[in-house]
Protein backbone atom coordinates (compact mmCIF):
# COMPACT_ATOMS: atom_id res chain seq x y z
CA UNK A 1 0.00 0.00 0.00
CA UNK A 2 2.85 2.39 0.79
CA UNK A 3 4.29 1.80 -2.68
CA UNK A 4 1.18 2.87 -4.58
CA UNK A 5 0.83 5.80 -2.16
CA UNK A 6 4.36 6.96 -3.05
CA UNK A 7 3.60 6.89 -6.76
CA UNK A 8 0.30 8.73 -6.29
CA UNK A 9 2.04 11.44 -4.27
CA UNK A 10 4.75 11.78 -6.92
CA UNK A 11 2.00 12.24 -9.52
CA UNK A 12 0.35 15.02 -7.53
CA UNK A 13 -2.55 13.17 -5.89
CA UNK A 14 -3.84 13.95 -2.40
CA UNK A 15 -3.23 10.86 -0.25
CA UNK A 16 -4.50 10.09 3.24
CA UNK A 17 -4.92 6.88 5.19
CA UNK A 18 -4.47 4.96 8.40
CA UNK A 19 -2.51 2.09 9.86
CA UNK A 20 -2.43 0.13 13.09
CA UNK A 21 0.94 1.48 14.23
CA UNK A 22 3.76 3.84 13.35
CA UNK A 23 6.46 2.63 10.97
CA UNK A 24 9.29 3.90 8.78
CA UNK A 25 7.12 3.78 5.63
CA UNK A 26 4.52 5.96 7.34
CA UNK A 27 7.14 8.54 8.36
CA UNK A 28 8.42 8.59 4.78
CA UNK A 29 4.92 9.07 3.35
CA UNK A 30 4.19 11.93 5.75
CA UNK A 31 7.39 13.63 4.65
CA UNK A 32 6.09 13.40 1.08
CA UNK A 33 2.80 15.08 2.02
CA UNK A 34 0.46 12.23 2.98
CA UNK A 35 -1.86 12.60 5.98
CA UNK A 36 -1.85 9.39 7.99
CA UNK A 37 -3.62 8.51 11.24
CA UNK A 38 -2.71 5.72 13.64
CA UNK A 39 -5.74 3.60 14.40
CA UNK A 40 -8.76 2.90 12.21
CA UNK A 41 -11.80 5.17 12.53
CA UNK A 42 -14.57 6.29 10.22
CA UNK A 43 -13.52 9.91 10.77
CA UNK A 44 -10.23 9.14 9.01
CA UNK A 45 -12.07 9.44 5.70
CA UNK A 46 -11.92 13.22 6.20
CA UNK A 47 -8.21 13.44 7.07
CA UNK A 48 -7.58 15.44 3.89
CA UNK A 49 -10.51 17.79 4.63
CA UNK A 50 -12.94 16.31 2.13
CA UNK A 51 -14.16 12.81 1.50
CA UNK A 52 -11.84 10.91 -0.87
CA UNK A 53 -12.77 10.11 -4.45
CA UNK A 54 -11.66 6.50 -3.92
CA UNK A 55 -10.56 4.22 -1.07
CA UNK A 56 -7.86 1.63 -1.74
CA UNK A 57 -7.39 -1.43 0.46
CA UNK A 58 -5.80 -4.85 0.61
CA UNK A 59 -8.73 -7.25 0.71
CA UNK A 60 -6.58 -10.06 2.11
CA UNK A 61 -5.22 -8.04 5.05
CA UNK A 62 -8.09 -5.68 5.97
CA UNK A 63 -11.41 -7.12 7.20
CA UNK A 64 -14.57 -5.93 5.52
CA UNK A 65 -15.96 -4.63 8.83
CA UNK A 66 -13.11 -2.12 9.12
CA UNK A 67 -14.88 1.13 10.15
CA UNK A 68 -13.35 3.13 7.30
CA UNK A 69 -14.51 0.62 4.69
CA UNK A 70 -17.98 0.53 6.25
CA UNK A 71 -18.17 4.35 6.18
CA UNK A 72 -16.89 4.45 2.59
CA UNK A 73 -19.59 2.02 1.44
CA UNK A 74 -22.26 4.02 3.24
CA UNK A 75 -21.03 7.21 1.54
CA UNK A 76 -21.00 5.55 -1.87
CA UNK A 77 -17.22 5.96 -2.29
CA UNK A 78 -15.68 3.40 -4.67
CA UNK A 79 -13.43 0.86 -2.93
CA UNK A 80 -10.57 -0.54 -4.99
CA UNK A 81 -8.15 -3.34 -4.31
CA UNK A 82 -4.50 -2.39 -4.33
CA UNK A 83 -4.14 -4.41 -7.54
CA UNK A 84 -6.90 -2.40 -9.24
CA UNK A 85 -5.18 0.85 -8.32
CA UNK A 86 -1.78 -0.43 -9.42
CA UNK A 87 -3.27 -1.51 -12.76
CA UNK A 88 -4.52 2.07 -13.23
CA UNK A 89 -1.09 3.50 -12.40
CA UNK A 90 0.56 1.25 -15.00
CA UNK A 91 -1.68 2.30 -17.88
CA UNK A 92 0.30 3.78 -20.76
CA UNK A 93 3.58 2.16 -19.66
CA UNK A 94 5.38 -0.92 -20.91
CA UNK A 95 4.21 -3.28 -18.17
CA UNK A 96 6.73 -5.83 -16.84
CA UNK A 97 5.05 -8.11 -14.28
CA UNK A 98 7.00 -10.62 -12.18
CA UNK A 99 4.96 -13.59 -10.92
CA UNK A 100 5.63 -16.98 -9.35
CA UNK A 101 5.22 -18.82 -6.07
CA UNK A 102 8.73 -17.87 -4.92
CA UNK A 103 11.26 -15.21 -5.76
CA UNK A 104 8.89 -12.46 -6.92
CA UNK A 105 10.30 -9.70 -4.75
CA UNK A 106 13.95 -10.55 -5.38
CA UNK A 107 13.44 -10.93 -9.14
CA UNK A 108 11.41 -7.72 -9.40
CA UNK A 109 14.08 -5.88 -7.43
CA UNK A 110 16.89 -7.26 -9.57
CA UNK A 111 15.02 -6.25 -12.73
CA UNK A 112 14.57 -2.72 -11.41
CA UNK A 113 18.23 -2.29 -10.40
CA UNK A 114 19.46 -3.75 -13.71
CA UNK A 115 17.22 -1.43 -15.74
CA UNK A 116 18.23 1.57 -13.63
CA UNK A 117 21.89 0.83 -14.36
CA UNK A 118 20.98 0.60 -18.05
CA UNK A 119 19.64 4.16 -17.85
CA UNK A 120 15.99 3.20 -18.30
CA UNK A 121 14.63 4.71 -15.02
CA UNK A 122 11.56 2.46 -14.75
CA UNK A 123 8.64 3.12 -12.46
CA UNK A 124 8.29 0.25 -10.01
CA UNK A 125 6.27 -1.22 -7.17
CA UNK A 126 7.69 -4.17 -5.26
CA UNK A 127 6.81 -6.13 -2.14
CA UNK A 128 10.04 -5.31 -0.32
CA UNK A 129 12.39 -2.42 0.22
CA UNK A 130 15.40 -2.15 -2.06
CA UNK A 131 18.52 -1.87 0.10
CA UNK A 132 20.30 0.45 -2.33
CA UNK A 133 17.36 2.76 -3.09
CA UNK A 134 15.78 2.49 0.36
CA UNK A 135 12.29 2.41 -1.11
CA UNK A 136 9.65 0.01 -2.43
CA UNK A 137 8.27 2.19 -5.23
CA UNK A 138 9.27 4.95 -7.62
CA UNK A 139 7.59 7.06 -10.30
CA UNK A 140 10.23 6.88 -13.03
CA UNK A 141 10.78 8.90 -16.17
CA UNK A 142 11.23 5.84 -18.40
CA UNK A 143 8.63 4.05 -20.50
CA UNK A 144 8.61 0.85 -18.40
CA UNK A 145 6.75 -0.01 -15.20
CA UNK A 146 8.07 -3.04 -13.27
CA UNK A 147 5.81 -4.59 -10.64
CA UNK A 148 5.44 -7.68 -8.53
CA UNK A 149 2.34 -9.68 -9.51
CA UNK A 150 0.81 -11.44 -6.50
CA UNK A 151 -1.16 -14.58 -7.23
CA UNK A 152 -2.26 -15.29 -3.65
CA UNK A 153 -5.83 -14.08 -4.17
CA UNK A 154 -5.93 -14.05 -7.97
CA UNK A 155 -5.54 -10.28 -8.07
CA UNK A 156 -2.76 -10.41 -10.69
CA UNK A 157 -5.44 -11.13 -13.28
CA UNK A 158 -6.23 -7.40 -13.16
CA UNK A 159 -2.96 -6.60 -14.93
CA UNK A 160 -2.30 -6.47 -18.67
CA UNK A 161 1.43 -7.24 -18.96
CA UNK A 162 3.61 -6.67 -21.99
CA UNK A 163 6.31 -8.86 -20.44
CA UNK A 164 5.23 -11.48 -17.88
CA UNK A 165 7.85 -13.42 -15.93
CA UNK A 166 6.94 -16.63 -14.07
CA UNK A 167 9.79 -17.75 -11.80
CA UNK A 168 8.20 -21.00 -10.61
CA UNK A 169 4.84 -22.55 -9.73
CA UNK A 170 4.29 -24.71 -6.67
CA UNK A 171 1.08 -25.28 -4.67
CA UNK A 172 0.48 -22.52 -2.11
CA UNK A 173 -2.39 -20.41 -0.79
CA UNK A 174 -4.62 -23.47 -0.85
CA UNK A 175 -6.80 -21.82 1.81
CA UNK A 176 -7.91 -19.46 -0.98
CA UNK A 177 -7.77 -21.66 -4.08
CA UNK A 178 -9.07 -24.87 -2.55
CA UNK A 179 -7.04 -27.20 -4.79
CA UNK A 180 -3.68 -27.47 -6.50
CA UNK A 181 -5.42 -27.62 -9.89
CA UNK A 182 -7.08 -24.24 -9.38
CA UNK A 183 -3.78 -22.75 -8.21
CA UNK A 184 -1.96 -23.97 -11.33
CA UNK A 185 -4.80 -22.86 -13.62
CA UNK A 186 -4.60 -19.24 -12.54
CA UNK A 187 -1.10 -18.93 -14.02
CA UNK A 188 -2.48 -19.97 -17.41
CA UNK A 189 -5.08 -17.24 -17.02
CA UNK A 190 -2.29 -14.80 -16.15
CA UNK A 191 -0.37 -15.75 -19.30
CA UNK A 192 -3.52 -15.15 -21.32
CA UNK A 193 -3.54 -11.56 -20.07
CA UNK A 194 -0.59 -10.83 -22.37
CA UNK A 195 -1.37 -8.73 -25.41
CA UNK A 196 -0.82 -9.80 -29.01
CA UNK A 197 2.81 -8.61 -28.93
CA UNK A 198 3.41 -9.81 -25.37
CA UNK A 199 6.25 -11.96 -24.06
CA UNK A 200 6.01 -14.75 -21.51
CA UNK A 201 9.27 -15.51 -19.67
CA UNK A 202 9.47 -18.85 -17.83
CA UNK A 203 12.09 -20.64 -15.75
CA UNK A 204 13.02 -23.92 -17.43
CA UNK A 205 14.46 -25.30 -14.17
CA UNK A 206 10.95 -25.31 -12.71
CA UNK A 207 8.88 -28.05 -14.32
CA UNK A 208 5.54 -26.36 -13.68
CA UNK A 209 6.73 -23.03 -15.09
CA UNK A 210 8.19 -24.80 -18.13
CA UNK A 211 4.92 -26.68 -18.65
CA UNK A 212 3.09 -23.36 -18.47
CA UNK A 213 5.41 -22.09 -21.20
CA UNK A 214 4.72 -25.10 -23.39
CA UNK A 215 0.96 -24.72 -23.03
CA UNK A 216 1.19 -20.99 -23.69
CA UNK A 217 3.32 -21.52 -26.81
CA UNK A 218 0.71 -23.97 -28.11
CA UNK A 219 -1.87 -21.18 -27.73
CA UNK A 220 0.25 -18.82 -29.83
CA UNK A 221 1.91 -16.82 -27.02
CA UNK A 222 5.55 -15.82 -27.54
CA UNK A 223 7.55 -17.67 -24.88
CA UNK A 224 11.15 -17.08 -23.74
CA UNK A 225 12.94 -19.51 -21.43
CA UNK A 226 15.84 -19.09 -19.02
CA UNK A 227 17.69 -21.57 -16.87
CA UNK A 228 20.60 -23.95 -16.56
CA UNK A 229 22.09 -25.93 -19.42
CA UNK A 230 20.55 -29.15 -18.07
CA UNK A 231 17.09 -27.55 -17.87
CA UNK A 232 17.40 -26.20 -21.42
CA UNK A 233 18.15 -29.74 -22.63
CA UNK A 234 15.02 -31.07 -20.90
CA UNK A 235 12.83 -28.56 -22.73
CA UNK A 236 14.12 -28.37 -26.32
CA UNK A 237 10.82 -26.98 -27.63
CA UNK A 238 11.25 -23.76 -25.61
CA UNK A 239 14.03 -21.32 -26.52
CA UNK A 240 16.53 -20.83 -23.66
CA UNK A 241 17.45 -17.20 -24.17
CA UNK A 242 19.48 -16.78 -20.99
CA UNK A 243 21.40 -19.94 -20.22
CA UNK A 244 23.22 -20.30 -16.89
CA UNK A 245 26.46 -22.01 -17.91
CA UNK A 246 27.92 -22.31 -14.42
CA UNK A 247 27.81 -20.71 -10.99
CA UNK A 248 29.71 -20.99 -7.73
CA UNK A 249 29.24 -19.69 -4.20
CA UNK A 250 32.19 -18.16 -2.37
CA UNK A 251 32.64 -16.04 0.75
CA UNK A 252 31.55 -12.89 -1.12
CA UNK A 253 28.37 -14.31 -2.66
CA UNK A 254 27.79 -16.01 -6.01
CA UNK A 255 29.47 -15.65 -9.39
CA UNK A 256 27.67 -16.90 -12.49
CA UNK A 257 28.40 -17.14 -16.19
CA UNK A 258 25.41 -16.78 -18.49
CA UNK A 259 24.88 -16.81 -22.23
CA UNK A 260 22.52 -14.26 -23.74
CA UNK A 261 22.12 -13.14 -27.35
CA UNK A 262 25.03 -15.33 -28.45
CA UNK A 263 27.58 -14.01 -25.96
CA UNK A 264 28.82 -14.97 -22.52
CA UNK A 265 28.47 -12.54 -19.61
CA UNK A 266 29.51 -12.72 -15.97
CA UNK A 267 27.32 -11.65 -13.06
CA UNK A 268 28.54 -11.48 -9.47
CA UNK A 269 25.78 -11.46 -6.87
CA UNK A 270 26.29 -10.36 -3.28
CA UNK A 271 23.56 -12.79 -2.18
CA UNK A 272 24.35 -16.54 -2.21
CA UNK A 273 22.23 -19.27 -3.71
CA UNK A 274 21.37 -21.04 -6.96
CA UNK A 275 17.84 -19.65 -6.71
CA UNK A 276 19.28 -16.13 -6.76
CA UNK A 277 21.26 -16.95 -9.91
CA UNK A 278 18.03 -18.01 -11.63
CA UNK A 279 16.31 -14.84 -10.39
CA UNK A 280 19.17 -12.82 -11.89
CA UNK A 281 18.79 -14.67 -15.20
CA UNK A 282 15.08 -13.79 -15.24
CA UNK A 283 15.86 -10.14 -14.52
CA UNK A 284 18.50 -10.05 -17.25
CA UNK A 285 16.09 -11.50 -19.81
CA UNK A 286 13.22 -9.20 -18.82
CA UNK A 287 15.48 -6.15 -19.00
CA UNK A 288 16.82 -7.28 -22.39
CA UNK A 289 13.29 -7.77 -23.79
CA UNK A 290 12.43 -4.27 -22.52
CA UNK A 291 15.28 -2.82 -24.57
CA UNK A 292 18.13 -2.74 -22.07
CA UNK A 293 21.77 -3.16 -23.15
CA UNK A 294 23.21 -6.45 -21.81
CA UNK A 295 26.50 -5.20 -20.37
CA UNK A 296 24.79 -2.42 -18.44
CA UNK A 297 22.07 -4.77 -17.21
CA UNK A 298 24.75 -7.18 -15.96
CA UNK A 299 26.57 -4.33 -14.23
CA UNK A 300 23.33 -3.47 -12.45
CA UNK A 301 22.86 -7.06 -11.30
CA UNK A 302 26.43 -7.15 -9.99
CA UNK A 303 25.72 -3.97 -8.02
CA UNK A 304 22.49 -5.38 -6.56
CA UNK A 305 22.78 -5.24 -2.77
CA UNK A 306 19.58 -7.07 -1.98
CA UNK A 307 16.13 -6.47 -0.58
CA UNK A 308 15.11 -6.04 3.00
CA UNK A 309 14.36 -9.43 4.57
CA UNK A 310 15.93 -11.48 1.73
CA UNK A 311 19.08 -13.01 3.27
CA UNK A 312 19.48 -9.62 4.90
CA UNK A 313 22.67 -9.19 6.88
CA UNK A 314 22.18 -7.77 10.39
CA UNK A 315 25.66 -7.95 11.85
CA UNK A 316 28.73 -9.88 13.00
CA UNK A 317 29.50 -10.65 16.64
CA UNK A 318 32.83 -9.51 18.09
CA UNK A 319 32.30 -11.02 21.56
CA UNK A 320 35.24 -13.53 21.77
CA UNK A 321 32.92 -16.33 22.87
CA UNK A 322 30.94 -16.05 19.61
CA UNK A 323 33.58 -14.33 17.47
CA UNK A 324 32.63 -14.13 13.80
CA UNK A 325 29.07 -15.37 14.26
CA UNK A 326 26.71 -13.57 11.87
CA UNK A 327 22.98 -12.97 11.95
CA UNK A 328 20.81 -12.82 8.83
CA UNK A 329 17.05 -12.47 8.35
CA UNK A 330 14.90 -13.91 5.57
CA UNK A 331 11.22 -13.73 4.64
CA UNK A 332 11.02 -17.40 3.52
CA UNK A 333 7.67 -18.86 4.56
CA UNK A 334 7.14 -21.79 2.17
CA UNK A 335 9.14 -25.05 2.44
CA UNK A 336 10.83 -24.52 -0.93
CA UNK A 337 11.93 -21.03 0.12
CA UNK A 338 13.20 -22.29 3.49
CA UNK A 339 15.14 -25.05 1.74
CA UNK A 340 16.63 -22.57 -0.75
CA UNK A 341 17.82 -20.07 1.85
CA UNK A 342 19.25 -22.76 4.15
CA UNK A 343 20.99 -24.45 1.20
CA UNK A 344 22.56 -21.13 0.24
CA UNK A 345 23.60 -20.52 3.87
CA UNK A 346 25.10 -24.02 4.09
CA UNK A 347 27.15 -23.46 0.90
CA UNK A 348 28.31 -20.08 2.19
CA UNK A 349 29.48 -21.65 5.47
CA UNK A 350 31.32 -24.41 3.63
CA UNK A 351 33.05 -21.88 1.35
CA UNK A 352 34.18 -19.95 4.42
CA UNK A 353 34.94 -23.09 6.49
CA UNK A 354 32.68 -21.55 9.14
CA UNK A 355 30.77 -22.92 12.10
CA UNK A 356 27.22 -24.17 12.62
CA UNK A 357 24.06 -23.24 10.77
CA UNK A 358 21.33 -22.20 13.22
CA UNK A 359 17.77 -21.63 11.99
CA UNK A 360 15.14 -19.71 13.97
CA UNK A 361 11.83 -20.34 12.20
CA UNK A 362 8.32 -19.01 12.70
CA UNK A 363 5.62 -20.82 10.68
CA UNK A 364 3.18 -18.51 8.86
CA UNK A 365 -0.53 -19.47 8.79
CA UNK A 366 -2.19 -22.50 10.37
CA UNK A 367 -3.37 -23.76 6.99
CA UNK A 368 0.14 -23.65 5.49
CA UNK A 369 1.56 -25.43 8.55
CA UNK A 370 -0.97 -28.25 8.24
CA UNK A 371 -0.46 -28.59 4.49
CA UNK A 372 3.34 -28.54 4.55
CA UNK A 373 4.49 -29.66 8.03
CA UNK A 374 6.53 -32.57 6.66
CA UNK A 375 8.12 -30.42 3.95
CA UNK A 376 9.00 -27.70 6.48
CA UNK A 377 10.65 -30.32 8.72
CA UNK A 378 12.70 -31.68 5.81
CA UNK A 379 13.85 -28.19 4.81
CA UNK A 380 14.77 -27.19 8.37
CA UNK A 381 16.77 -30.41 8.74
CA UNK A 382 19.43 -28.71 6.58
CA UNK A 383 20.38 -26.69 9.68
CA UNK A 384 22.54 -28.02 12.50
CA UNK A 385 20.34 -26.54 15.21
CA UNK A 386 16.76 -25.30 14.97
CA UNK A 387 14.50 -23.18 17.14
CA UNK A 388 10.85 -23.10 16.06
CA UNK A 389 8.43 -20.47 17.36
CA UNK A 390 4.68 -20.86 17.58
CA UNK A 391 2.67 -20.25 14.41
CA UNK A 392 2.10 -16.65 13.30
CA UNK A 393 -1.58 -16.78 12.38
CA UNK A 394 -1.77 -13.46 10.49
CA UNK A 395 -5.26 -13.38 8.97
CA UNK A 396 -6.22 -16.84 10.32
CA UNK A 397 -7.71 -17.78 13.67
CA UNK A 398 -6.02 -20.50 15.76
CA UNK A 399 -6.96 -24.08 14.90
CA UNK A 400 -7.37 -26.57 17.71
CA UNK A 401 -4.65 -29.20 17.67
CA UNK A 402 -2.45 -27.30 15.20
CA UNK A 403 0.86 -26.03 16.56
CA UNK A 404 4.49 -25.83 15.52
CA UNK A 405 5.05 -29.25 17.11
CA UNK A 406 3.73 -30.68 13.82
CA UNK A 407 7.04 -29.47 12.40
CA UNK A 408 9.50 -29.90 15.29
CA UNK A 409 8.50 -33.53 15.87
CA UNK A 410 9.73 -34.40 12.37
CA UNK A 411 12.96 -32.35 12.13
CA UNK A 412 16.21 -34.30 11.87
CA UNK A 413 18.88 -31.99 13.29
CA UNK A 414 21.47 -32.08 16.06
CA UNK A 415 19.27 -29.94 18.31
CA UNK A 416 15.62 -28.99 17.85
CA UNK A 417 13.73 -26.71 20.24
CA UNK A 418 10.06 -25.77 20.19
CA UNK A 419 9.92 -22.38 21.89
CA UNK A 420 6.48 -20.72 22.11
CA UNK A 421 7.84 -17.95 24.37
CA UNK A 422 8.98 -15.22 21.96
CA UNK A 423 11.06 -13.47 24.62
CA UNK A 424 13.06 -16.64 25.37
CA UNK A 425 14.31 -17.24 21.83
CA UNK A 426 17.41 -15.02 21.93
CA UNK A 427 18.56 -16.81 25.09
CA UNK A 428 17.98 -20.19 23.45
CA UNK A 429 20.16 -19.18 20.51
CA UNK A 430 22.91 -17.85 22.78
CA UNK A 431 22.99 -21.19 24.59
CA UNK A 432 23.56 -23.15 21.37
CA UNK A 433 25.74 -20.72 19.37
CA UNK A 434 29.50 -20.66 18.89
CA UNK A 435 32.24 -18.84 16.94
CA UNK A 436 31.74 -18.50 13.19
CA UNK A 437 28.12 -19.65 13.25
CA UNK A 438 25.59 -18.41 10.71
CA UNK A 439 22.25 -17.67 12.35
CA UNK A 440 19.12 -17.15 10.26
CA UNK A 441 15.76 -15.85 11.45
CA UNK A 442 13.21 -17.12 8.95
CA UNK A 443 9.51 -16.42 8.37
CA UNK A 444 6.94 -13.86 7.24
CA UNK A 445 5.80 -12.78 10.71
CA UNK A 446 7.29 -11.14 13.80
CA UNK A 447 10.36 -13.38 13.79
CA UNK A 448 12.16 -10.58 11.92
CA UNK A 449 12.21 -8.62 15.19
CA UNK A 450 14.45 -11.28 16.69
CA UNK A 451 17.43 -10.80 14.38
CA UNK A 452 18.77 -7.75 16.20
CA UNK A 453 17.72 -9.13 19.57
CA UNK A 454 19.77 -12.28 18.93
CA UNK A 455 22.71 -10.19 17.76
CA UNK A 456 22.54 -8.13 20.96
CA UNK A 457 22.31 -11.28 23.09
CA UNK A 458 25.47 -12.68 21.49
CA UNK A 459 27.32 -9.40 21.96
CA UNK A 460 26.66 -9.35 25.71
CA UNK A 461 29.62 -10.24 27.91
CA UNK A 462 29.29 -12.81 30.68
CA UNK A 463 28.36 -11.35 34.07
Amino acid sequence: MSGVARILLDRGSVVSGSDAKESRPILALRSMGATISIGHDAENLRLAGELPTVVATSFAAIPQDNPELVAAREAGIPILRRSDLLAELMLGSQQILIAGTHGKTSTTSMTVVAMQEAGMDPSFAIGGQLNRAGTNAHNGTGHAFVAEADESDGSFLRYSPDIAVVTNIEPDHLDYFGSEEKYFAIFDQFADRLGEDGHLVVCLDDEHAASLGERAAARGITVHGYGTTAAAARHPDLPCEVEVLKSAIDAAGTVAQMEIAGRTVTVRLSIPGEHMVLNAAAALLAGHLAGGECDRLCAGLSNFTGVRRRFEYHGTVDNPRFAGARVFDDYAHHPTEVRAVLSAAREKLEAEEGGQLIAVFQPHLYSRTVNFATEFAEALSLADRVVVLEIFGAREDPVEGVSSRLITDAIDAEEVIYEPDFSAVAGRVRAMAGPGDLILTIGAGTVTLLADEILDALQEEEH
